[in-house]
């Protein structure tokens, strides 16, 4: 009896076991909190999916764009994934302000949503910043995977500072035709 006991307490889980990455066809979405803690020990771009409950857009870019394993795989690698509720009730420290949310009508906006978009509350829309927290682009609207994949790439590879995006994108369709054979 003591034996099994014995067996089973030494093989429950420590507190010193390591805690698993998350799963490989997810992304690790977080609070935009939490991508500001991660980038103070390693430099990221963020990248923000501005949404709401009731968006239907926003659910099917989840369960198609966001779920796609090129998508999933260079956002896990290259950024800060984070989830804003656009109409959160919650307050936002970043910068020296604090982000509230604004009663307006039935449904009120949080000033973070806004302010990232720029005031255009449309939804879905993404947002990229760079590992400094300064606006590269907001992107309004639902895309499939295989038009926000290109799009992920030439930001998150730098490529915008150096290359027009038109030409980026001539350059990433040849690539994947080469890689199809």
């Amino acid at each position: 009896m003591y034996t099994f006991l014995l067996a089973l307490l030494f093989a429950l889980p420590t507190t010193d076991t390591p805690v698993a990455d998350p799963p490989a066809d997810k992304i690790n979405w977080m609070t935009f909190e939490e991508a500001v803690e991660a980038n103070k020990t390693e430099k990221r771009k963020i990248f923000i999916d501005v949404y709401t409950d009731w968006c239907g857009w926003c659910k099917r870019m989840d369960a198609t764009t966001f779920s796609d394993p090129a998508v999933v795989k260079y956002m896990n690698e290259k950024y800060y994934a984070v989830k804003l509720d656009a109409e959160q009730k919650e307050d936002i420290e970043f910068d020296g302000r604090t982000f509230k949310y604004v009663p307006n009508g039935r449904r009120g906006y949080h000033e973070l949503a806004a302010t990232l978009m720029n005031g255009k509350m449309s939804y879905p829309t993404v947002v990229f910043l760079d590992e400094n927290f300064a606006m590269l682009q907001p992107l309004p609207g639902y895309r499939k995977a295989e038009e926000f994949l290109p799009i992920l790439t030439y930001l998150g590879g730098d490529h915008h500072k150096s290359t027009p995006w038109e030409s980026y994108q001539k350059q990433y369709k040849a690539e994947q035709q080469t890689a199809k054979g």
